[in-house]
């Protein structure tokens, strides 16, 4: 199959474009050509790449017709944010090509509800935030547009994606590298909130897992929407507990409230872990499971782990203990 992988050269492309070279798909990346995937594989010598500025084109109305030139039968769209740039691809794409995936995130959601968030469902409260809010306009346009007989779309809802080549959300919700030479050291971690609300990873090979599947499966796919992350989530206190015993030690908490929080953390540091903590998500997998077969390899755990792993290796993350071995 010829396969268009939009900004294939990311997080989940990485990961999911040497896939679909190994499973024998005509694979064609589209992106901007400023960074090389974050690993290493024989594969992307079989891929053709294209450079191209996704926002500038959009403006000037040209970017569905560089990708519907590409003759591509399936297109996967990795990094689409707004229902403008979504509905232009639509419009262009409707009548030529066979699949549109989507990637979405599970910030379409707002706070939970009941747990476990599931596809279609009461479990949690509408969404917020200009990202959120957008994902989900996406997402819902390309349900009804396959529902009214149009263009074939699936999307795809990843939650906190973990791999190698990135820092992960840490233990408070928030990508500040700080936190880890703190949990390293055993020095006192400040937690706001409860520390019971809960995180969702998933680590980025899984995610290009599922893609993968709904390609192959694009009858069963059609019109859907699927949460994709790990099989469980992780608490604040219990991810804490864990990434401290990973430098052969107890996490050392300190409940305070989100007013010190904030005097003690930069403010964007600071409306990451509000964002994350607040949301307190965990979701279901079940219908990417049984519509997809969805199986992922990784606990968020050790997604974590081989991520931090990663930059403490390579020095792009300074700790003050050696950094263990992660129980699976």
């Amino acid at each position: 199959m010829r396969v268009t992988v939009i900004g294939g050269s990311g997080h989940i492309g990485s990961f999911l474009v040497p896939r679909l070279v190994r499973a024998g798909h005509e694979v064609t990346n589209i992106s901007r050509g400023a960074s090389k995937p974050y690993t290493a594989s024989p594969e992307w010598e079989h891929v053709h790449q294209v450079a191209a500025d996704r926002q500038q084109e959009d403006r000037d109305g040209t970017f569905g017709d560089r990708v519907a030139g590409l003759k591509p039968e399936a297109v996967v769209d990795l990094v689409c944010f707004t229902l403008d740039s979504a509905a232009a691809l639509v419009d262009r794409l409707r009548g030529e090509v066979g699949h549109l995936l989507h990637c979405g995130s599970v910030w379409r959601y707002g706070q939970s509800l009941k747990l476990p968030i599931r596809e279609g469902s009461d479990s949690a409260a509408e969404p917020f935030g200009e990202y959120g809010v957008e994902k989900n306009r996406i997402a819902v346009m390309l349900r009804e547009e396959t529902a009214r007989g149009g263009l074939a779309t699936t999307s795809l809802h990843p939650g906190h994606i973990v791999g190698p080549g990135w820092h992960p959300i840490g233990p408070v919700g928030n990508l500040d590298p700080g936190i880890w030479q703190t949990i390293s050291a055993g020095q006192p971690l400040r937690v706001p909130g409860s520390g019971a609300e809960l995180m969702h990873h998933v680590h980025a090979d899984d995610v290009a897992q599922a893609f993968e599947k709904a390609l192959a499966q694009r009858e069963a796919a059609a019109g859907e929407d699927f949460n994709i992350v790990a099989p469980t989530a992780l608490t604040v206190r219990g991810y804490a507990d864990i990434a401290a015993a990973w430098f052969g030690h107890a996490a050392v908490l300190e409940t305070v409230s989100w007013e010190r929080f904030r005097e003690d953390t930069s403010r964007d540091y600071a409306e990451s872990s509000w964002g994350h903590l607040y949301r307190s998500q965990c979701f279901s997998i079940d219908k990417a499971a049984s519509v997809l077969g969805y199986a992922p390899r990784y606990q968020p755990e050790q997604a974590i782990f081989e991520s931090v792993k990663w930059l403490v290796d390579h020095g792009r993350l300074h700790v003050a203990r050696p950094l263990g071995v992660s129980k699976d």
